[in-house]
């Protein structure tokens, strides 16, 4: 799943599917034809189709980049994999869009990789309400 504005930085690039052995679904309320026929474009609801794509048989659901599309499936992240490098920009995106539910969660650390590169890839997985409180 990635955003319309995530999706343009490969567009500039000259790339229109940067996951061609991935089911490829973009959001966007302004593109009307996809630049790729691999890539599926999709102006419904990100939530309604998310728990929709949950129902299908299939592997996990990747969200690739893009605050207003996390903000918008907030409710539906089960896991977070974030990656962290010795990089500073001064100023970025958020990861959630400030229209996100003010909604609190709690998370457990399930697995870390450190490269040599000192990149950090940390995951999470969502804790119940009931588990957080506890």
């Amino acid at each position: 799943l990635e955003g319309r504005r995530s999706y343009d930085i490969g567009l500039k690039a000259g790339i229109t599917d940067a996951f061609p052995h991935l089911r490829h679904l973009v959001f966007s309320r302004t593109l009307t034809e996809s630049p790729d026929p691999a890539v599926e474009l999709v102006a419904t609801d990100p939530a309604q189709t998310v728990r929709d794509l949950k129902r299908q048989d299939g592997k996990d659901i990747w969200l690739l980049g893009g605050a207003e599309l996390a903000g918008a499936l907030y409710q539906q992240i089960d896991q977070l994999i974030l990656k962290v490098g010795a990089l500073t920009v001064g100023a970025g995106i958020p990861m959630f869009s400030r229209t996100a539910t003010f909604d609190p969660r709690a998370w457990k650390l399930s697995d870390h990789t450190v490269l040599d590169s000192g990149a950090v890839f940390l995951t999470y997985n969502r804790l119940t309400q009931t588990a957080a409180v506890a």
